[in-house]
């Protein structure tokens, strides 16, 4: 006890010495006090401010293609694709680069095509499974195809990136082996049509690789990758018939998977519409629909969806939103009737490849309405192609005919599909009358239809303001046949938000214009649904993204939805100006029908320029196209009107020039700001185009575009 009570009473004096060590007695001591307490704080707030590290922040950088498709167990294999060859005994490999799933949907069909005219052991490749360096590796006695897509600006797709990066920046690595053919995917509306494969191609001839036939290319401009491809597959096959000696089959249908019924599973073992994406898609549940406008064929949303119960999903201004659609209740019906499985809808089924070489790219065990509902594509109209395989399994020899009829050539697939509104579904009970197709295997259908892939909508609300917020901007357009107005085709995605926005209760509930009906949706019929509904989606990272200088002068062209990003751009700019930071000056070209019809987000436009930003900061210079009685404008034109200020801006301030909305619009632009940046500078038409060049490439230039 005494010794305790001596140590009670000397503490005071104790703590009193410790504290006049401790108070920093220098200037000294002061510095190194406040270094220490800075680097203390910051070590503190790491972890709950603004420098947090997001622990979903690697999911930006996953491959947008299933990781392996049936179960969410990776099974390791080698990433050799050499060494894989040769393990599962494979004359052909077909390498495929794909941001949409044509390109992966095509090489699947040419793999399998391949084995059963030719006999070839083949094996498709997602080109992110295997190091690019080890394609060099493989032997002459084999070879190798590439299908690459070509999108944004002369970009290739997510999955081919190391590969791109290979190809392009390793000069040194030799491939005189190769033997190797490639076709690839693009749109001539686009500036750099087909930059990837023209590129892969010179790399591959200057590596020593030799070339079976010359590169095929796709233009979708005009809807015709499927013929362009057609074409060059049937030089392929030329060439293996008098280069190789190989002898042609006839084409029989051989499976690659198969399905099979197990009633011993239970609903909590089947997967029941969930994507299964490395991206990790989540229900979002929607908050808001807004009607921006509505027409005789048109109709645009704008919808809001909370992340507020969703820390996984981040996004940033700029960056994409990729919706997971719902197939239609009538084309579901039509394929389980026409089939044969309506009374089977909900048997469990398990989808199996039959060679260790193919992935099942589909969530399984499901069941078959799950699969037509949710995980194949079956809108998409049939290819040519895929007519003439069906034909095998036709039920009389009338349906047969009438399947050869319609793939005999393209006039005459032309000509059915201008007067008649094909998917499969449809086309087998027009074939057969309504007939059971009895002979046609599960298994064939799901081989030849694509998989469900999310469609990508720019994000219209900033992450600054609304970071736990997410608005895009979706137009609803029905597309009449050109023999058949009746008819129409619908979006498979923005007729599904629109479906699910009248469910919801909002204004358009009821709509006035029964021209705009949509078609009905399983999860919409749900008693319990209430005024709840959520949409599947995810984030994509994207390189449309304002300059980190808010100063930066911007240039911003967009037609229609492509308004979109450009929303986001100004709330996020005058946000900045309130809070005090400079913002450079902003020109907006919009372009629209007209100002009564489609000008959407006008009111909070023209208040973000008044009174937010004031009119010196933001310009806003409109087109419209289909105003009674005016001339037609686009946004080109207001371009070429306004060219003194913008090759001030360009030439002069340095500003940053967006464009968004279809690609025909933004190839138009393009070619509009060479001539008026030599019309308006000292510059010669070479040093325009070369100021213009060094602006892409250094990210001054930018396009978010499609179509």
């Amino acid at each position: 006890m005494a010794t305790t009570s001596a140590v009670r009473h000397s503490l005071p004096g104790m703590v009193d010495q410790v504290y006049h060590t401790a108070v920093p007695q220098t200037g000294t001591d002061v510095l190194a006090f406040t270094c220490i307490l800075a680097v203390t704080l910051a070590w503190l707030l790491r972890g709950i401010a603004w420098d947090k590290q997001d622990p979903y922040y690697h999911l930006y950088f996953e491959r947008p293609q299933l990781k392996d498709g049936a179960t969410s167990v990776t099974q390791q294999e080698s990433r050799n694709i050499a060494l894989r060859l040769e393990e599962t005994k494979k004359n052909v490999v077909v390498f495929w680069g794909s941001q949409s799933g044509t390109a992966e949907a095509l090489a699947g069909r040419l793999a399998r095509e391949l084995h059963l005219r030719f006999g070839l052991e083949t094996m498709t490749a997602d080109l992110s499974d295997y190091d690019a360096e080890t394609i060099a590796l493989i032997p002459d006695s084999k070879f190798a195809i590439f299908l690459l897509s070509t999108y944004g600006e002369g970009d290739p797709s997510d999955n081919a990136q190391l590969f791109w990066k290979w190809i392009t920046e390793h000069q040194s690595s030799r491939l005189e082996s190769l033997r190797y053919a490639a076709f690839g995917l693009g749109n001539s509306n686009y500036k750099f049509y087909n930059k990837v494969i023209d590129t892969v191609v010179a790399a591959l001839d200057s590596k020593g690789g030799k070339a079976m036939l010359p590169v095929g290319k796709a233009d979708d401009a005009q809807g015709a990758t499927e013929e362009d491809y057609m074409r060059w597959k049937e030089c392929l096959f030329a060439t293996l018939r008098t280069v190789t000696g190989l002898e042609e089959k006839p084409l029989l249908y051989e499976p690659t998977l198969e399905v099979v019924k197990d009633d011993s599973l239970d609903l909590i073992d089947l997967h029941d519409g969930t994507p299964v994406h490395s991206s990790a898609p989540k229900a979002l549940p929607v908050t808001r629909f807004d009607e921006l406008f509505k027409a005789s064929s048109r109709n645009c949303l704008h919808v809001e969806l909370d992340l507020a119960d969703i820390p996984e999903i981040r996004y940033k201004t700029g960056d994409h939103l990729a919706v997971w659609p719902m197939n239609p209740d009538q084309e579901v019906e039509n394929l389980l009737s026409v089939l044969g499985l309506s009374d089977e809808r909900a048997t469990p089924i398990i989808i199996r490849s039959n060679d260790s070489s193919v992935k099942v790219k589909l969530p399984t065990p499901t069941t078959p309405a799950v699969l037509f509902r949710h995980y194949l594509e079956i809108c998409a109209p049939p290819s040519r192609e895929t007519i003439k395989g069906l034909a095998q399994f036709a039920p009389s020899p009338e349906a047969r005919s009438l399947l050869m009829r319609i793939s005999e050539d393209q006039a005459s697939y032309a000509s059915f599909t201008a007067k008649t509104l094909l998917t499969l579904g449809r086309l087998l009970m027009l074939a057969s009358g309504g007939e059971k197709w009895s002979a046609l295997p599960l298994s064939w259908v799901v081989e030849s239809l694509s998989p469900m892939q999310p469609r990508y909508y720019s994000i219209s609300s900033s992450s600054l303001l609304s970071p736990r917020k997410i608005t895009i901007t979706a137009l609803v357009a029905k597309t009449p046949l050109h023999d058949a107005p009746e008819e129409t085709i619908l979006g498979v995605t923005t007729s599904y938000m629109l479906a699910l926005a009248r469910s919801k209760g909002s204004s358009l509930a009821q709509p006035s214009d029964t021209s705009l009906s949509t078609p009905t949706y399983q999860l919409l019929s749900q008693p319990d649904l209430g005024q709840s509904v959520s949409m599947y989606a995810h984030v994509r990272k994207s390189k449309f993204k304002l300059p980190i200088t808010s100063s930066c002068p911007l240039i911003m062209i967009a037609a229609g939805t492509g308004i979109a990003p450009f929303r986001a751009f100004i709330t996020e700019r005058a946000r900045l100006q309130a809070i005090g930071k400079p913002v450079g000056r902003m020109m907006l070209f919009f372009g629209c029908r007209s100002p009564e019809e489609d000008y959407i987000y006008q009111d909070e436009l023209q208040n973000a320029q008044r009174q937010s930003l004031g009119d010196e900061t933001l310009q806003i210079v409109t087109a419209f196209s289909r105003v009674k009685g005016r001339q037609k404008l686009y946004v080109q034109d207001r371009v070429e009107e306004h060219g003194k200020d913008v090759a001030e801006m360009v030439a002069e301030q340095g500003a940053n020039v967006y464009i968004c909305g279809r690609a025909s619009m933004a190839r138009e632009v393009g070619s509009r700001f060479g001539k008026v940046l030599a019309s308006f500078t000292n510059m010669s038409d070479a040093d325009a185009d070369a100021l213009l060049s060094g602006m892409r490439r250094n990210g001054k230039w930018q396009e978010d575009v499609w179509g």
